[in-house]
């Protein structure tokens, strides 16, 4: 057993489109039936369980007769929409067997970017939970674009522990964890234990390889965790095709790669703000302002802005960056693009001389910005 390993009550399990399709051979019905058995027995035992489920686009893939994933939007989006009707009837079935119900939801970027959508889905999701189903949490292909794609489950997965506050985020996979080399090409590959989910020094074991059914490798899995620290979740990356693989990672036994949060959950509303992929604008601060955003958290004022990209409103999230172009936040702005350009390298009280009026004092407010 693992020392330390939490109390899980929440978990969010991500599988992905190699195990449930059999590696694009369609639905692997029996792996399908095992999992369906293990995430019933969790719920029997007072565990809340939300399934983040690939295989969509494989299985509509497969239905439709193609050998390889399409390249263009719209055959992607179309055999999702085929795939997504196998697949959530295969859970209902499967779920059925156990006395339980599958409730399917589709997400995009646009559903977790605003933050009144964002607190709905939560709502939602808890809801189901609380009515004992089985919520099968997916990227909605069929309808998102590039602008609004999340990109893969992995990234959707860690959104979910933090849409909920997760204990743990599984996610099961066609390799048995972290290795320090591609185990696949070397056989004296080590697996990695446990570590740090920040640690960048990870980062140097993977490559973000993209496979033939699915979107993202072992870098994304690394990003999940990281991302999914925030809220406070631990993550497991395991071997999906183990016995009583869930059962036993709930129970912290010792299997696959366990990767820690080390730094302190963020609030909800920080956590809603880092979460964010897809930035409207991009701050350029000089070296002081940079400083104190990195050493103290403070708000950033117009005063330490010496540069603006991008077309943004009021109230959209924007990424500040060092002088040598580095992110090193992201938050809320109080002011529009325009005014920014209009304001920037200001001290804050001459910014109502200049625009007529004074939203706030601030740029970003420490409350609406975060560190990344």
């Amino acid at each position: 057993m693992r020392n330390g390993f939490p109390r899980v009550r929440r978990v969010v399990i991500k599988i992905g489109s190699a195990l449930i399709t059999g590696d694009g051979t369609g639905l692997d019905r029996v792996a399908l039936t095992g999992w369906a058995r293990e995430i019933a027995e969790l719920r029997q035992q007072g565990y809340e369980v939300v399934l983040v489920s690939s295989g969509a686009v494989a299985e509509g893939m497969h239905r439709l007769g193609m050998r390889e994933r399409p390249h263009a939007l719209h055959l992607l989006q179309a055999a999702a929409a085929v795939g997504q009707m196998g697949l959530i009837q295969a859970y209902e079935r499967e779920f059925a067997g156990h006395g339980l119900h599958a409730a399917q939801v589709l997400l995009t970027h646009d559903d977790l970017a605003d933050r009144a959508r964002y607190l709905n889905a939560r709502s939602t999701i808890q809801a189901l939970l609380g009515l004992g189903t089985i919520p099968v949490v997916n990227e909605n292909d069929t309808v998102a674009n590039d602008e609004i794609r999340l990109g893969d489950n992995d990234t959707l997965g860690a959104l979910v522990a933090n849409l909920l506050v997760a204990d743990l985020l599984l996610i099961l996979t066609d390799q048995h964890g972290l290795f320090d080399r591609d185990p696949r090409a070397h056989a004296d590959a080590r697996l990695i234990d446990e570590g740090k989910a920040s640690d960048p020094a990870l980062h140097a074991y993977v490559s973000g390889t993209f496979g033939r059914l699915g979107r993202g490798g072992m870098a994304t899995k690394l990003l999940a965790a990281e991302r999914a620290a925030r809220s406070g979740t631990h993550t497991v990356i395991a071997f999906g095709r183990q016995p009583e693989v869930v059962a036993r990672v709930a129970r912290g036994e010792n299997i696959g790669t366990w990767l820690k949060p080390d730094r302190e959950p963020l609030a909800a509303r920080k956590r809603w703000i880092a979460d964010q992929l897809h930035s409207r604008g991009e701050l350029r601060l000089d070296a002081g302002a940079a400083r104190v955003l990195r050493e103290s958290g403070r708000s950033l004022l117009p005063v330490g802005v010496v540069g603006v990209r991008g077309a943004f409103r009021r109230g959209e999230v924007v990424t500040c960056v060092d002088p040598e172009g580095q992110p090193i936040a992201r938050g809320l702005c109080n002011y529009g693009s325009d005014e920014v350009r209009r304001i920037r390298g200001l001290k804050a009280d001459l910014v109502e001389s200049v625009l007529g009026y004074v939203a706030e004092p601030e740029l970003i407010h420490r409350d609406n910005l975060v560190l990344l």
